[in-house]
């Protein structure tokens, strides 16, 4: 094996043990079992048309090259992106360490404590600043958590208001061009009637539900909205308020003037601007909406002693997304920059954060008072950070912007007589001052001198924030390196990464996240840019983009691609809406039936329903596989009506149906698209792809097929690609060009999604080339089959395999007979496998009672077989609970996990020993990954929901109680 090759790092298994586990599959060799997997009719007859793979040192070099394209310019554009200082513990010990990226959703709470506590912080932070009475752990993007508001405000509509069929969102004029974007793309498909406006003198009606405001307004102004709300109310119509999480430190916070929800972007609590994202947006709200809260939510719970402990609450809701029910399809936040967000305010306190906004303030105060000094009008009276400064006559536009790229400074140039100026944290007294001197130069007025600014506020008192906030002990103790270090490092322990061992979970992929990828991703010239600076400074993101575009292109059979999607849902969100496009321009637009099989992920049926569209269920037979004749006959009778069809492939049970071809053409030739889940592509890259199927859309989940970290639960990418017929409604962007001809509004709150993570993406794919791509996916096949072969001769029984008895690249085995025979639950088995040092399988989905296991090609063989021989362990602990050797209550798997402040308290009164709760096997001892926390208790969690760090006396004293 070449190791100076990537492949070959990338990829678990050595040369020596692929002969192995060939022999184990029952297989001849590596190809015949890919010929026994995958339907010939729909295998790739050639190589993937793509670069030769370099090696990590020549891809460094090269990204090394392309990040010096990218001009890191001070930009002062704001509009909700702005320059931040990222602790150097945070980014070394969080965003830089796979502990924190590697981890998956932390649906398993006892070995996720780590990371539940940093989002629990999170949501205090939240709550603390707006004043609200319940937050969520994160949401995409500012824009698409506006979107997600108004859906809520729209699910929450009083009785009244339902029966006037209220189907109007009012939404300020003020507010930041790209969220209105979004805004227009979710309201058209169901019907909701935007009117944009001055909220001064806007009258509500009956017909109006709710109504969006910025805080502070886009042009940088700090209004008082107390009126304005309070004649909503009077009419029932509910406020969402989209609000500057940094200025709350200063202002009087939204929940203290009426707003009923909150939402903004947690960006400038030391996330990087990263040309667009990824950053962590946040949802609060009054406590009453709890039920119609988008995104997770994080809450405090017991487990099995009675201790403390945290999950994620109401967590059913959130896995199976309402289906056709569904007021979001939210599936992806943004957990991993949640957590550094969470991190910086933990680091900094209140005294700090109020320090640093105090410092934005100040600058923005102080240029305010140059300017108006030198002859120019500064149009807003009451601000937080933003001016707009009106040019005087005989000042020339573009004076002032030939001076400021001379300086390396951009601007927000508003129209030929405005400038907006957006202060920061990083700005300092020599850069306001060389600012002035630009303006001074530009109206014939003599240099400025220098001057230091005050820390003085510049608004009227009135909107002086007087509340407390980050009184917490959390917020207080871990303000120097030394301590804060030690913190991020206690709650890292907690937590089951990559890093600790495999992570079996089928459905959601969860392979190696090479260093080499993601070195680049922590460099400013990656993250020090802003997503509205002129393309002539980001040369390199566009070299990127285009490449990436393209490669993505070729790797799934399409014509065109666009990254603009920030998660999986999104992606099928997008991928939905281009197909109504597609229709409407067509003269078709009255198509709005999407066939779903029974098996797919709740996202799908949720994006339909999200689209303005109706979802007609397929059945599946015994094998999982979809019912053609089913689906004959729904595609025939909606034929008038049918707009697409959705299909995950391989399917959700791990097997590559034949006669996918077949589905294709039935569904064109009734009038509809096809639209292939990507979530699956793991199995396909290489050796098939949507393309070549027959697909006329398809969504990749950039985080699972391809490289991108799970983080805990983001950041996700979710591009799409199309067929050549459906380029040109790829979407566009208001102020970035981008999108097809005939594009539809954006998707996401910047042009290119979460662009500054797409460099993972791309050494991913630079370092593999066609051939190990294919390689990879190869290995995917491999694995998955030696597991299954492996399961089944330990008597498991393996549910859903292809016609020649294989399956993908992910199998689900069935649990359901050990609880009919000795009273074990999967879930029990899963808990019990957390002792054993693993992650549990994905639990329950998409067949109850079941488990689904993936293990990617990233696994070696030592680690497969650690893993079965667990379950080989686990299967003799069910064998004793039949033979009546363990007691069918008291045994280890109904007590599992097993935590040491268990096994070491002074009494022990179980029937089995400490050691076989413990140490299980030889090796557990030598690596133990220590639970530290015993089985928590759900249903008590969501009961009572508490939701943020409060003092512990809070969750015995004062719990809400949830219906």
């Amino acid at each position: 094996m070449a190791t100076e090759k990537f492949v070959s790092r990338h990829i678990g298994p050595r040369n020596g043990d692929i002969k192995t586990m060939l022999e184990t599959v029952g297989a001849s060799s590596l190809d015949a079992l890919i010929e026994e997997t995958i339907p010939s009719d729909i295998r790739l007859t050639e190589a993937l048309d793509l670069p030769e793979a370099l090696t990590e040192n020549e891809y460094l070099a090269k990204i090394k090259n392309i990040a010096a394209k990218n001009k890191l310019f001070r930009t002062f554009i704001g509009q909700g992106y702005y320059d931040t200082i990222t602790p150097p513990v945070v980014l070394r010990n969080v965003l830089e360490n796979p502990g924190w990226y590697t981890p998956y959703t932390p649906y398993q709470a006892e070995v996720s404590q780590g990371r539940l506590e940093a989002l629990l912080n999170f949501q205090t932070v939240v709550l603390d600043l707006t004043k609200m009475e319940l937050a969520n752990s994160s949401l995409l993007d500012e824009a698409t958590a506006v979107g997600e508001t108004m859906y809520m405000m729209h699910s929450l509509r009083s009785r009244a208001k339902k029966k006037a069929e209220a189907n109007t969102l009012f939404v300020d004029e003020n507010i930041f061009a790209q969220t209105l974007d979004v805004l227009v793309t979710r309201s058209e498909p169901l019907g909701i009637e935007l009117v944009v406006g001055d909220y001064k003198t806007f009258e509500f009606t009956d017909a109006v539900f709710g109504a969006i405001i910025q805080y502070p307004a886009a042009n940088g102004s700090v209004e008082d909205y107390t009126e304005f709300v309070e004649r909503a109310h009077g009419t029932e119509a509910l406020v969402a308020v989209a609000a500057d999480l940094m200025s709350l430190a200063l202002l009087t916070a939204p929940g203290e003037w009426g707003a009923d929800i909150v939402v903004g972007s947690s960006q400038r609590f030391g996330i990087p601007m990263g040309y667009g994202g990824p950053h962590a947006a946040f949802l609060a709200c009054r406590e009453a909406y709890k039920r119609n809260v988008p995104g997770r939510i994080i809450g405090v719970t017991k487990d099995a002693q009675g201790n403390l402990a945290l999950r994620m609450a109401l967590q059913t809701r959130e896995q199976h997304i309402k289906r056709e029910k569904a007021t979001s399809n939210i599936c992806t936040a943004q957990a991993l920059l949640a957590t550094m967000a969470s991190f910086y305010a933990v680091y900094h306190g209140q005294k700090g954060i109020k320090r640093i906004a105090t410092h934005i303030h100040a600058a923005a105060g102080f240029l305010s008072e140059g300017l108006k000094a030198l002859g120019y009008t500064q149009k807003v009276e009451n601000f937080f950070d933003t001016l707009e400064v009106v040019l005087p006559a005989g000042v020339s536009m573009e004076t002032i912007r030939t001076a400021a790229l001379e300086k390396e400074f951009n601007f927000r140039y508003i129209n030929e007589t405005t400038v907006g100026i957006s202060t920061d944290e990083k700005i300092s007294d020599a850069e306001l001052n060389a600012i002035l001197n630009i303006f001074a130069k530009a109206a014939n007025k003599a240099e400025v001198a220098e001057t230091a600014m005050e820390d003085k506020l510049y608004f009227d008192s009135k909107f002086a924030r007087t509340s407390e906030y980050l009184t917490l002990d959390v917020f207080n103790r871990y303000h120097s390196e030394t301590a804060m270090m030690r913190y991020i490092k206690n709650l890292e322990k907690k937590d089951i990464g990559l890093n600790t061992s495999m992570i079996s979970l089928g459905s959601c992929t969860m392979k190696l996240n090479a260093a080499a990828e993601m070195l680049p991703i922590s460099w400013p010239e990656f993250g020090g840019l802003h997503p509205f600076i002129p393309t002539n400074q980001a040369e390199g993101y566009t070299q990127i983009i285009t490449e990436l575009e393209q490669w993505l292109s070729t790797i799934t059979g399409f014509a065109g691609c666009t990254l603009q999607p920030n998660s999986g849902a999104a992606g099928e969100y997008t991928g939905l809406m281009v197909i109504r496009e597609y229709h409407i321009s067509r003269g078709e637009g009255h198509r709005n039936v999407v066939l779903i099989p029974a098996s797919a992920h709740g996202t799908n049926p949720a994006s339909v329903t999200m689209a303005g569209m109706k979802v007609v269920v397929v059945a599946c037979d015994e094998k999982g596989n979809v019912q053609f004749e089913d689906l004959k006959t729904k595609a025939e009778k909606h034929k008038d009506n049918l707009c697409a069809y959705m299909i995950t492939y391989p399917s959700t049970h791990g097997v590559f149906e034949t006669g996918i071809k077949e589905m294709m053409n039935l569904i064109h030739e009734n009038g509809g698209q096809v639209y292939m889940d990507g979530a699956n592509m793991n199995a396909q890259v290489g050796l098939t792809n949507p393309g070549t199927i027959g697909a006329d859309v398809c969504h990749l989940n950039l985080h699972k097929t391809f490289a991108i970290p799970h983080g805990g639960g983001g950041p996700g990418i979710g591009p799409i690609g199309v067929a050549k017929h459906l380029v040109q409604f790829l979407p566009s962007h208001k102020l970035v060009k981008t999108g097809g001809e005939n594009a539809i509004t954006a998707v996401s709150a910047a042009p290119f999604g979460s662009a500054s993570v797409l460099p993972i993406t791309y050494g991913y794919i630079a370092m593999l080339g066609a051939a190990g791509l294919e390689e990879v996916t190869k290995m995917a096949i491999l694995n998955a089959n030696y597991l299954a072969s492996s399961f089944e001769k330990l008597g498991f029984k393996i549910l859903y395999k292809g016609d020649k008895g294989r399956v993908g690249h992910e199998m689900i085995f069935d649990c359901r007979e050990f609880n009919k025979t000795v009273g074990i639950t999967d879930g029990d088995i899963a808990k019990r496998l957390m002792d054993y040092g693993f992650h549990a399988p994905t639990l329950s989905f998409p067949v109850h009672g079941t488990l689904m296991v993936e293990p990617t090609e990233s696994e070696p063989l030592e680690e497969l077989n650690r893993f079965v021989e667990a379950l080989a362990k686990i299967n003799e602990e069910m064998k004793e609970i039949e033979d009546g050797v363990a007691d069918a209550q008291d045994n280890v798997l109904k007590h599992a996990p097993h935590t040491h402040m268990v096994l070491t308290a002074d009494e022990w009164n179980h029937s089995y020993s400490r050691k076989k709760a413990a140490y299980p096997l030889e090796w557990v001892a030598e690596n133990k990954f220590w639970p530290s926390v015993s089985r928590v208790d759900d249903a008590f969690g969501d009961r009572n929901l508490m939701c943020t760090c409060a003092p512990l006396e809070n969750y015995i004293d004062e719990h809400v109680e949830v219906e």
